[in-house]
């Protein structure tokens, strides 16, 4: 037996039980994974909301770290013993034990605690699609990173100073702002009280960032719109505030021939080589020291209601994590 958050309709974080549940035997092609720490994202909040559509009742939760149990008929790259840490798709992270799909599994090096990695692998692996998948960034480009203090936003914004790049960060509060500072951000804007798009094109001498990278949504979409340079690109990959307004085809045009993507993490992750790659250039950095994963709230998994509820309202700063 093991322990499982689990909810039978969708709603506000009260919708959120702590279950004992039944694990049983992986089948094959799959493990049975015992966790040792959990990763709290704010994807988890679209799930349980019903913004991203499950069949209920479904567990929560889409990342963890933890030592692989037992392993099913059909399964070659992880064996019983080993580390691992992972981020996708079955739910059920929220839980003590799960049996799961072994596909998913990423080994997990020796030098990595696993709180560590249960507070990196999405986030991680979403700031390594972001700066070294979508737009063709060299060093001396400028971007503008919004939620620069969130657990994505201090990943990236390490990252992009190893590779050259300029990071114009916006936050929501001055502790924020520091907490950005001091993870490299050239420049921070507190959106709340500053005129974000304003801001950008002082500077950047009034021609804007080729690419802007916006996990907020709705509140932050018109703004990240007008601090595009000619041609820009705007990377929507997440929707904190709610979902991206309409977009209008012909204001891309009269805003200078703009471009809009909406990526998700699960699709440059689906290729098991192209994984491995990217995960691997996240861990390399990590255990050199290049990168700094700050944990910074850290809840019990039963206390999964005070989380979401702590996560929605903007409490958090950075990486946030379950212990087991």
């Amino acid at each position: 037996m093991a322990n499982a958050v689990r909810y039978y309709e969708t709603g506000g974080p009260e919708v959120m039980r702590w279950e004992t549940v039944e694990v049983g035997e992986p089948g094959p092609g799959q493990v049975r994974v015992r966790h040792e720490a959990v990763g709290l994202n704010f994807a988890d909040t679209y799930f349980r909301a019903g913004l991203y559509p499950v069949e209920l009742p479904a567990g929560i939760g889409v990342e963890a770290a933890g030592v692989v149990e037992a392993v099913g008929p059909g399964v070659a790259h992880v064996r019983e013993g080993d580390r691992v840490t992972y981020t996708g798709s079955p739910l059920g992270a929220y839980s003590t034990e799960r049996v799961m799909p072994a596909a998913p599994l990423i080994a997990l090096p020796d030098a990595i605690a696993f709180d560590t990695a249960a507070a990196m692998t999405m986030r991680g692996l979403a700031a390594a699609y972001l700066l070294r998948r979508i737009h063709p960034l060299k060093p001396g480009d400028t971007v503008v990173l919004h939620a620069a203090a969130g657990g994505v936003g201090l990943i990236f914004t390490q990252w992009a100073k190893l590779l050259g790049i300029t990071v114009i960060g916006t936050v929501s509060t001055d502790e924020k702002a520091e907490i950005a500072r001091a993870y490299g951000c050239d420049h921070v804007v507190v959106y709340p009280r500053e005129d974000v798009a304003g801001r950008v094109r002082e500077l950047t001498g009034g021609a804007g960032v080729p690419v802007v990278f916006d996990s907020i949504g709705r509140t932050t979409f018109s703004a990240s719109l007008d601090s595009l340079a000619r041609h820009g690109l705007l990377v929507c990959f997440g929707t904190a505030s709610g979902p991206v307004p309409p977009i209008d085809a012909m204001q891309l045009a009269v805003k200078g021939s703009l471009f809009v993507t909406r990526p998700a993490l699960a699709d440059y992750i689906a290729d098991p080589a192209e994984r491995a790659e990217l995960a691997g250039e996240l861990f390399g950095h990590v255990e050199s020291g290049r990168i700094e994963i700050g944990i910074n709230q850290r809840y019990a998994l039963a206390d999964a209601v005070r989380a979401h509820r702590d996560l929605e309202a903007g409490r958090g700063i950075g990486s946030s994590v379950f212990s087991v």
